[in-house]
């Protein structure tokens, strides 16, 4: 295993346990996600994790660089390779689309990682974060406004994304269903209770990559406006809600030569 490849699988393994347990597939993005792929016989998935959102009607090949999450990969899961974004491990147009799944925030050099998906595809779908959008949510608003602060450092714009990519290109918003399958840190927008639950912030890399005392003062606020009833006076009314803008976007791009 090359320096670059130990480097990235050791951050992975290190941040992530029990991934699987509380990171499923929700079905109304998965059909968002396969609609966006389009026709793509062949698809590279880039970050696969456990393989989430991998279609199972065409060929599909995961590439993760954390050997913690390939081995959370379920039985009949599309074959796997150990690597990273920054050098893939394929040949020139090797497949008909690339996808990544909330990955991009983890890749070292994204510049480096986007020249890598277009070298290998011509169609691209990625799902990202609207930072604007993400830092109206209320759980970075009023109980861990270190969240923002994290992923400001780590997301790549949008119009950033556009731009190293070129082509023809879309932007979709990915709506969040309130019962979302998927347990992404924006998933429990209508559900704060899941918050309190350390078994559930496993899943997400904002709470196992922030330090806890950035995070267990505002926790312990949200606990004291649940039992108040204080968080559904200000947000009750988000438990009504079907779905929920929180800035989740689908950058999809059919790529020039």
């Amino acid at each position: 295993m090359s320096p670059a490849r130990a480097r990235h699988g050791h951050e992975y393994d290190r941040i992530f346990g029990a991934y699987r347990a509380t990171r499923g597939t929700d079905p109304r993005i998965a059909a968002q996600v396969a609609r966006a792929l389009g026709d793509a016989p062949s698809v590279l998935n880039v970050g696969a994790g456990t393989g989430s959102y991998e279609p199972d009607d065409r060929s599909v090949v995961a590439l993760e660089p954390s050997w913690n999450m390939l081995a959370q990969r379920p039985a009949g899961a599309a074959p796997a390779v150990q690597g990273v974004a920054e050098a893939l491990p394929f040949r020139d147009g090797s497949f008909h689309a690339v996808m990544g799944i909330l990955t991009m925030h983890h890749w070292r050099d994204w510049r480096r990682g986007m020249a890598e998906v277009r070298r290998v595809a011509r169609r691209v779908v990625l799902l990202v974060s609207d930072q604007d959008v993400w830092e109206g949510f209320w759980l970075g608003t009023d109980y861990v406004p270190a969240l923002f602060e994290l992923d400001r450092a780590r997301f790549v714009s949008i119009p950033d994304i556009v731009s190293a990519l070129g082509g023809s290109m879309r932007v979709e918003t990915v709506p969040v269903p309130r019962d979302c399958v998927d347990g992404f840190t924006g998933a429990f927008w209508a559900r704060p209770e899941a918050y309190l639950e350390p078994g559930v912030r496993t899943g997400m890399s904002t709470f196992r990559l922030l330090p806890p005392e950035q995070t267990a003062g505002g926790l312990r606020r949200l606990a004291d406006d649940l039992a108040s009833g204080e968080w559904d006076r200000r947000f009750g009314r988000l438990r009504e809600l079907d779905t929920i803008d929180l800035g989740y976007r689908l950058v999809i791009a059919d790529l020039q030569d």
